[in-house]
């Protein structure tokens, strides 16, 4: 077991669901965009509030995740809400990425050391099909000082010229910076500084 395992596993073990079980605000602002049949792959979704509500949106959704903890919790949510979703438990830095497979690819503040970053994000854009779309939310360089939740090291923040150098093989359609206010179960609470993506495969 990894190191990164071990830390979600055990925060995933807490009863309640840490990010809450609504979606991200920034992920369903973009329900026009949405297509029922679509397929969709949440990564790093761990307790699976994004893969659920796009599940219910009628999209066919698998979720990625390093912590069999976080996705049995997911698996029971998605059950109480009536859906269904695929699950797969894998590191997804060692993870072999579909390609040309996904409508729309899912980042909700997954935050991991650069050079994984650009490799999950390279692997995430060669994974949609042509006119398929690339979401990211994450915490952006400032929030480290900021109590409404986040990596404390810089190194894990990300800005906006990083994003669309990772996603550089995409069309870039959003790409915003600013501060929100999170709401997110008690991990995501408070003023934020964010960084948002969307991207479009040619």
């Amino acid at each position: 077991m990894s190191d990164q395992q071990a830390l979600w596993d055990a925060r995933y073990r807490a009863e309640d669901y840490l990010f809450g079980t609504e979606p991200n605000g920034y992920l369903a602002a973009q329900l026009h965009r949405l297509v029922p049949g679509q397929r969709a792959l949440a990564v790093g979704d761990g307790e699976g509030r994004n893969a659920i509500w796009l599940a219910r949106q009628g999209l066919d959704v698998t979720l990625v995740d390093i912590s069999p903890v976080g996705i049995d919790k997911a698996l029971r949510l998605a059950r109480h809400q009536g859906c269904r979703i695929t699950t797969v438990t894998a590191d997804l830095t060692r993870w072999d990425w579909p390609r040309d497979q996904f409508d729309l690819a899912v980042e909700i503040f997954v935050h991991v050391p650069v050079a994984d970053r650009r490799h999950i994000h390279r692997a995430m854009a060669a994974s949609l099909k042509p006119g398929g779309l690339a979401l990211v939310e994450a915490f952006r360089k400032g929030q480290a000082d900021r109590a409404s939740g986040g990596p404390r090291s810089a190194p894990l923040l990300y800005d906006a010229d990083a994003l669309a150098e990772d996603f550089g093989a995409l069309e870039t359609l959003e790409l915003l910076e600013g501060t929100v206010l999170l709401a997110e179960g008690a991990r995501h609470r408070g003023p934020a500084a964010v960084v948002r993506y969307l991207g479009r495969h040619p």
